[in-house]
Parts: structure tokens; sequence; C-alpha cells
């Protein structure tokens, strides 16, 4: 099984938006990395998609779950500011399936870190750039290692 970690894509800058943050949009710029996203996980047995119901993370999913047919489930776990424990242990809970939990950049950090002090090792680089993707590989019920994919790369139209 394999576990994905996806930072929402790109969104704009959070202090020009006049709403409810949780209502910001993708840009330009982060809906092709949504394609680019979905165009990522082609070919790959995705069963479930979680995320922060914040729009700018449903909207990054939002081709994947066109594309294969499924419902994004939003959870609170994993809304910007929540706690990166909490978060986790919901990424722990999961590894009896392959699934696309999308978060925020300060708790898919706090996540990782979390998973590491448990024994999880970290192959490669690290980041948490938006639109990137960190794969989690799981043997039984442990989460073994983690690899920083980046971010898919975005095909010209």
């Amino acid at each position: 099984m394999t576990i994905y970690l996806v930072r929402h894509a790109a969104a704009g800058d959070r202090y020009r938006w006049s709403g409810d943050d949780l209502e910001r949009p993708l840009d330009e710029r982060g809906r092709a990395q949504a394609q680019a996203i979905a165009d990522f996980f082609t070919g790959r047995p995705i069963s479930r998609l979680i995320s922060s119901r914040a729009v700018r993370c449903t909207q990054t999913l939002a081709p994947l779950a066109h594309r294969l047919g499924l419902d994004i489930e939003p959870t609170p776990a994993l809304l910007e500011g929540a706690s990166g424990d909490e978060a986790a242990e919901l990424v722990r809970s999961l590894t009896d399936t392959d699934t696309v939990l999308c978060s925020h950049g300060d708790v898919l950090p706090a996540v990782v870190r979390s998973l590491t002090v448990d024994g999880m090792r970290i192959v490669g680089g690290r980041g948490c750039e938006k639109g990137s993707v960190w794969e989690l590989e799981v043997q039984g019920h442990d989460i073994v290692s983690g690899a920083y994919r980046g971010m898919p790369p975005i095909m010209a139209a």
C-alpha cells in the first residue's frame, strides 16, 4: 500500500484575498498543477481521496477525483492550523488502502516529522512546495519510508 500527501496547489496571495480564507480558490497556475497531480496518479491504484475542506485543497484533488470517479472526503484533521499529531494519526489509520490526502504547508511537515519520530525513514530530500507530493511506503501496518516527489511537471496544453 502507498499513502500520498499532497500540498494544495497555488492559490494566489492570501493577503490579497478579501473573503474567508477557506474559500480561496486555486489560481491559474494552481489549476494547471491540479491537472499535473491528476496525471501523476494515472495508473496508480488509488481508492480514497481525503482532504482539508479548504476550497484550494478540494480543487487540487478535483481533477483526480473526476478521473477516478471518487468522492473527496473532507476532514478537519487536515485543515490549516490543525494538530500535526491528529493529522499523523489519520495517516497512520490508512495503512490498509492506497490513499491521497491533501492539506496545507503547516500540517504536512508536522505529519512527516511525527512519522519520522515513529521510525519512518526519509528517502531523498525534503520539501513542501505548493502542488508537491510525498509518497509514503506502507509495509503491513507500518509506514516505513517517505519520499518527497516534489511537484509533478505541468504539461503544455
